[in-house]
């Protein structure tokens, strides 16, 4: 009996930590996981339903500090730090006694942690609800996953005033991009844009709940709930809710849930079947807002859904970015970004030339930029509207409807297709650029004054230049003489 306990002891003591943590979801301190590591697991939830640890990005040997669903084949990512972009194999994480969680690369460079602060800290736990726990001593939870969200919440999370998610630069992208959910202090929810380049918030607000009550707050919101059935709802100060989901809901005994602030500024709720049978995949169940190619247009600031001079056209809820005729992409690798013309409109060329032998157009019919316009001429016809952009030289594009015609100069923004608004968009081109490959040009305004002013100071240049060659050479010719 002596010898089986003896052995049992030694077997326990060889057996490693983390893969005790495998079984029940803790996680003890000095705990650490190697990015690119093919022997150490990552540190899963009693279930094994989630798990913690490094996912390689893409396979281009880069990896992703996250969470993910576990038994999903594609192991969708639902929570990540922004301030981390992916890292190198050989990065690590560790659970440190004071500082909790501690993000290093290969140099021992520390770039994130948890920082609780504590001495308190017992263990670390990853629940079966997608949650990761730092514990202290007294079993008090001194840090989670679920206060510190990237742009997904999950069932039995909710989101505080103040809180907030933000969207994702590309599908393959974990960089921060320009849509974010917010839950702000007056208890309303709303979808918002953010300049990425000055972090600075636009509010271009694009949803908004109307959940707040100026007259009386104990009206107004106070939390954002996503409870363990999948719905989703708004609790007020006086316990009365506000539903965000639908009434009927897949079981969450049978699917996953989860609720992500998608790339293109769609706020999405998302159900995974928890049987893999028949390659299942996530089916939005509702969405925010209901078209995003409208709501964002309504506000004068920004882009829109899409970039500048591109057109956003609405597909099972999301947007889908094109560029018009005549127009390609700013970064080819972006179609959600700006597009830029492949000819350049010049005032400057109109003097050279009949505005007719420079410039033509292309014809499309249903997509406008709203909010470009610079001009109305009413009444109108077609031809008269062609004419009128033809002989601007600030017009980039005609839109004619119903005996009205706008002209619109660039950037467009909040570009539409909408078999709906009946419309004809009139697209000018310059035609000695039609043979030309398309490349990645801009727009060339010339004012009148600047282009008067260039001529002067190149004459005088030009001129000074000339006069000091000549005195040069009759000095050359003086000193020849003398001699």
């Amino acid at each position: 009996m002596a010898s089986l306990c003896i052995q049992l002891i030694f077997f326990l003591f060889l057996f490693p930590i983390s893969a005790l943590s495998r079984k029940n979801g803790i996680v003890p301190l000095g705990s650490t996981l190697t990015a690119g590591e093919t022997s150490a697991s990552p540190w899963l939830s009693p279930s094994g339903d989630f798990a913690f640890g490094f996912q390689e990005v893409q396979h281009k040997d880069l990896f992703l500090l996250s969470i993910w669903y576990h038994k999903i084949p594609d192991n969708t990512v639902v929570w990540f730090v922004y301030s981390t972009n992916p890292v190198p194999r050989g990065s690590t994480v560790k659970l440190d006694p004071q500082t909790g969680l501690v993000h290093c690369d290969p140099r021992g460079l520390q770039l994130w942690s948890a920082n609780v602060d504590s001495a308190q800290i017992d263990h670390g736990f990853m629940n079966d609800t997608g949650n990761f726990i730092l514990k202290g001593n007294d079993d008090s939870w001194l840090w989670e996953s679920f206060k510190h969200p990237a742009d997904t919440i999950l069932p039995n999370q909710e989101l505080k005033i103040g809180d907030f998610l933000s969207s994702r630069k590309s599908a393959t992208s974990f960089s921060r991009g320009r849509f974010y959910l917010r839950f702000r202090d007056d208890g309303n929810l709303v979808l918002v844009t953010k300049s990425v380049s000055t972090n600075v918030d636009d509010d271009a607000e694009y949803y908004n709940s109307k959940t707040s009550d100026s007259r009386d707050p104990l009206y107004s919101g106070s939390r954002v709930t996503f409870d363990g059935r999948g719905a989703m709802y708004i609790m007020k100060k006086d316990n009365q809710t506000e539903q965000l989901s639908p009434f009927s809901i897949p079981p969450a005994s049978e699917n996953y849930h989860r609720a992500t602030i998608d790339f293109d500024g769609v706020f999405t709720h998302y159900y995974h079947p928890r049987t893999l049978t028949g390659n299942p995949n996530w089916k939005a169940l509702w969405y925010l807002p209901q078209n995003i190619c409208i709501s964002l247009r309504a506000n004068h600031r920004g882009s829109g859904a899409c970039g500048f001079n591109n057109i956003c056209n609405l597909k099972n809820g999301k947007p889908v970015c094109e560029c018009p005729k005549r127009y390609v992409l700013l970064d080819p690798d972006d179609t959600y970004g700006s597009c830029i013309p492949n000819s350049t409109l010049s005032c400057a060329e109109v003097d050279g030339g009949s505005a007719e032998n420079l410039y033509d157009f292309e014809v499309v019919s249903d997509i406008d930029w709203p909010l470009s316009d610079f001009e109305q001429i009413h009444p109108s016809n077609e031809r008269v509207c062609v004419q009128k952009c033809l002989h601007d030289c600030f017009c980039a594009v005609a839109i004619y409807r119903e005996n009205n015609c706008w002209k619109k100069g660039p950037p467009l923004s909040n570009g539409k297709a909408d078999k709906t608004i009946h419309s004809k968009a009139f697209i000018k081109y310059r035609k000695s650029d039609e043979s030309k490959p398309k490349d990645r040009g801009t727009f060339i305004r010339v004012e009148p004054v600047l282009l008067g002013t260039s001529f002067l100071v190149n004459l005088i240049f030009i001129t000074t230049a000339c006069l000091g060659f000549y005195l040069m050479y009759r000095k050359k010719r003086i000193i020849s003489f003398e001699y």
